[in-house]
């Protein structure tokens, strides 16, 4: 629930929005998330793996929200009517953007010249590169926040080890458990009125009943196809979003490795990653045509979950799935648990990411570490994915007038933005890049990258146990083939 709830907040308010049309957002956001996860889970990579709304989308569908033709709107409500449908116009086209790239294949071409070794960056950097939704999400109210992961490093890492239960309860249930334990501390510190006097930031990040989101969702509220009006089409903002997309695809794809990598399923075949690149696609397509202002991607969080849990049953998933849509129907139910505190859920966050981000780390095993080469195309990846972002982001937050690639062009402005400030994005194909020029054919090369290891998984067929990971339902396989 935490970036289903995150972004709408962010973006909302900037479109005019009041509370009740925050709450209705944030229904239709999870609403077809669980019916794009249902969708991927079912026809994508089939890997227990949750689609949520994309954090990658916030510029360009910022600058949907801050372009001038709207300011002839004065009434909030139109406004935000009529920039919504400007987002849904963008995303629908970036939809098709995707679902090209993936069905017919390119995305496949691009990832079938992967290898361990740039892997390694690619699937780190997925969990690394949002470390601003970590700690300093969390420090934003740090009484809260701080015991949050405390509580919930103590109950996964170290009651297992005191306790020793015969079943794996502590760090399966440790969410729950940590959760309900300083979601009932926060109300504690709200009912006593040790926010009273603070600043309003304070009491937005800090209070359990500042969301006001269970007095503003309705009881009983379905979602529906166009419910905003007809989508508004502007092909400089769909570029821009299609750059959005473009990182979304990289983000999703290292979640992809890391959830196969924790759900003990063979190494994702290019195919069946092209072929969840494509449900994606319509994943956001559907956010498109039901007005959700963002787009879609595999959870990295749910990928960390899934390490956490141990359990990477994809009928699991797709009963949370089912869940989402319930409580996006029942708008009282979704908005009691989306009213908790965002510190809770960057303090779960903290773990989460780290363990995806350990996930890229144990690609080295495959690698020789003892190469030059190696090492070169590991350290410069890094730091440059650490080092690009970086100066972007810094300049697109504090100085926009000093950022030296700045030109006449917003939209274009918005598409090199977007996709530097991704860490991900910037690490994979530095390391993409390097990997592939720097290599020669020869039997020490493949050994050094992890080749020799990682080819006999490049093809669909070559390894049996890929048909009961990635195998479609209902003998799809045959109608549709994986290659």
């Amino acid at each position: 629930m935490g970036i289903t709830t995150l972004i709408p907040s962010m973006i909302v308010p900037q479109m005019g929005g009041d509370d009740t049309e925050k709450a209705r957002v944030i229904q239709t956001l999870l609403f077809v998330s669980g019916l794009s996860t249902l969708l991927q889970s079912l026809f994508g990579t089939r890997l227990p793996s949750v689609v949520v709304g994309s954090y990658s989308y916030i510029i360009p569908t910022t600058s949907i929200v801050l372009a001038r033709r709207y300011n002839v709107y004065t009434d909030p409500h139109e406004r935000f009517i009529e920039t919504m449908r400007g987002i849904q116009g963008a995303l629908i086209i970036t939809a098709c953007f995707q679902m090209v790239m993936g069905f017919l294949g390119i995305w496949r071409n691009a990832v079938r010249f992967l290898s361990p070794l740039s892997v390694v960056p690619y699937v780190t950097f997925t969990g690394l590169g949002l470390y601003h939704l970590g700690f300093p999400l969390l420090a934003t109210c740090i009484e809260i926040g701080l015991p949050g992961l405390i509580v919930m490093v103590f109950i996964s890492q170290y009651l297992p080890q005191l306790m020793k239960p015969e079943r794996p309860i502590w760090d399966r249930f440790a969410v729950l458990f940590s959760v309900g334990i300083v979601w009932l501390y926060a109300q504690f510190l709200t009912s006593s009125g040790v926010y009273r006097n603070k600043p309003a930031k304070t009491q937005i990040s800090c209070r359990t009943d500042h969301a006001r989101l269970l007095t503003a969702a309705p009881w009983l509220y379905i979602p529906y196809p166009f419910q905003w009006g007809s989508p508004t089409f502007h092909a400089r903002e769909a570029f821009a979003m299609m750059a959005a997309s473009f990182v979304s695809l990289f983000e999703s794809t290292g979640t992809f490795f890391a959830t196969a990598r924790y759900g003990s399923a063979t190494p994702v075949p290019p195919s069946v990653t092209s072929r969840g690149v494509g449900w994606l696609g319509i994943g956001v397509l559907l956010n498109g045509v039901f007005g959700s202002v963002t787009g879609a991607s595999a959870s990295v969080e749910n990928a960390g979950l899934l390490a956490l849990t141990r359990v990477g049953s994809r009928r699991v998933i797709q009963i949370s799935a089912v869940f989402m849509i319930v409580f996006s129907v029942f708008g009282k139910l979704g908005a009691f648990f989306a009213s908790i505190p965002l510190p809770i859920i960057a303090a779960l966050y903290c773990v989460f990411f780290s363990y995806v981000s350990s996930a890229g780390l144990g690609f080295l095993q495959f690698c020789n570490l003892n190469s030059f080469r190696t090492k070169f195309i590991l350290g410069f990846s890094f730091f440059i994915g650490i080092s690009v972002p970086q100066y972007f982001r810094e300049y697109y937050h504090i100085d926009p007038s000093s950022l030296h690639i700045r030109t006449h062009s917003g939209w274009f402005d918005d598409i090199v933005t977007v996709i530097f400030t991704s860490h991900t994005t910037v690490a994979a194909l530095v390391a993409f890049i390097l990997d592939c020029s720097l290599s020669s054919e020869t039997d020490a090369t493949r050994t050094d990258t992890g080749l020799h290891w990682w080819e006999k998984f490049s093809l669909y067929a070559s390894d049996i146990r890929n048909d009961e990971f990635y195998g479609l339902p209902c003998l799809l396989n045959k109608l549709f083939p994986a290659v």
